[in-house]
């Protein structure tokens, strides 16, 4: 009786073992994948792309007082951080995303003589933006999810094979409409004072932060979420490896004439 209760204490004892390495490694897995908002959303450096010309508009247009001058300069350092990126050969989708969003506001503004209208293509893609968060959220294809799913490798098994991530990237996306329609909220009533220095200085101000605070509740929410089930991808021959001889079925290679 003694042998089969210190058999039983010792099974029991290795089941413990074997449960606590499972959850330590879907909690590193959780980690690894929370570790990609930054990545996703295009880390410090995307953040500076997207913020730096705006605060260069402001501050040529207080000097100068005129609108080409300082849309001409906001656009030239756009163009300057696709141009060095393409050098270091780093991925330039979000800064040409940025310059793309520049171009538009400089073209508007020195068409209409509004030094405001610099910032309206941004406003609106904000309320733009948060409206498709909520959508997506609503149909239960949420952007967070799409957006990251790629960069975890995950793709969008967590669309039916992981609803504790679904739920997940649900609530993140949530987030993300609160948090980023705390901007628009806040400058568009300003846009029709035509108070240019206050929307300009506040627009810069409400740049980084907010995304900030975005990805660190992303982050959290997807800590405590179930870790990513990898998308199982079509497997390809590895060099070398001998392919199926279908010629050889088919009657042999063909003979040259």
């Amino acid at each position: 009786m003694s042998k089969q209760s210190g058999g039983d204490s010792a099974a029991q004892l290795g089941l413990v073992e074997i449960d606590a390495d499972e959850a330590a490694r879907q909690a590193q897995a959780s980690r690894e994948a929370a570790d990609t908002v930054m990545k996703a959303f295009g880390g410090v450096r995307g953040m500076i792309d997207m913020t730096l010309p705006g605060l260069v508009f402001i501050v040529t247009y207080n000097i100068t007082h005129k609108v080409p001058a300082a849309a001409w300069a906001a656009l030239a350092l756009s163009a300057l951080f696709v141009v060095a990126r393409l050098l270091k050969r780093e991925t330039v989708q979000h800064a040409f995303s940025g310059v793309f969003g520049v171009a538009i506001g400089a073209w508007i503004s020195m068409k209409t003589g509004k030094a405001e209208n610099f910032y309206l293509p941004g406003l609106l893609w904000n309320v733009g933006y948060c409206v498709g968060l909520a959508v997506s959220a609503l149909v239960r294809w949420p952007l967070i999810g799409i957006m990251l799913g790629p960069v975890t490798g995950e793709m969008f098994t967590w669309r039916k094979e992981n609803p504790g991530r679904l739920a997940a990237y649900i609530k993140a996306t949530w987030a993300w409409v609160v948090i980023m329609g705390i901007k628009p909220l806040i400058l568009f009533p300003l846009y029709f004072t035509h108070n240019v220095n206050l929307l300009g200085w506040l627009k810069v101000a409400l740049g980084i932060p907010p995304l900030l605070l975005a990805m660190y509740v992303t982050w959290q929410i997807l800590l405590k979420a179930p870790p990513p089930i990898k998308a199982q991808l079509d497997e390809e021959p590895e060099p070398g490896q001998e392919q199926p001889d279908h010629e050889h079925s088919a009657g042999g290679p063909a003979r040259g004439n």
